[in-house]
């Protein structure tokens, strides 16, 4: 069993920065991809970023490719989005995901996190 709690989301003003983590407590974390989605009022929830268990391979949706960096430390339990260069557009409920799915953009994770509000003024 893994248990996920994002952090850090907030409001934030475009152009600017805001960095996101997620713990997780369990001992298989670091055996999981983990990955972070996002849902804004009326949409669907969206693929943002994914990182393989080992960290080497880190995958983005188009919309947030250079501007988004995810980052995981196995030792802490921890992953990372940091977010640069922020839109309006990024505004959503950000969710932290962990499983071990074969097409990383969908939503076929094992575990989910309450998500954290990210707003974006302009």
């Amino acid at each position: 069993q893994v248990q996920l709690v994002e952090s850090g989301g907030g409001l934030g003003q475009a152009g600017g920065s805001l960095t996101l983590s997620c713990a997780a407590s369990g001992r298989t974390f670091s055996t999981y991809t983990m990955g972070w989605f996002r849902q804004a009022p009326g949409k669907a929830r969206e693929f943002v970023a994914a990182i393989r268990w080992s960290g080497g391979a880190t995958y983005y949706a188009d919309s947030v490719k250079g501007r988004f960096t995810i980052s995981r430390d196995n030792a802490k339990n921890t992953v990372y989005l940091r977010m640069n260069s922020l839109k309006p557009e990024d505004t959503g409920v950000y969710y932290c995901a962990a499983g071990d799915p074969i097409i990383v953009t969908t939503l076929n994770y094992i575990y989910w996190g309450q998500g954290t509000q990210v707003t974006v003024s302009s």
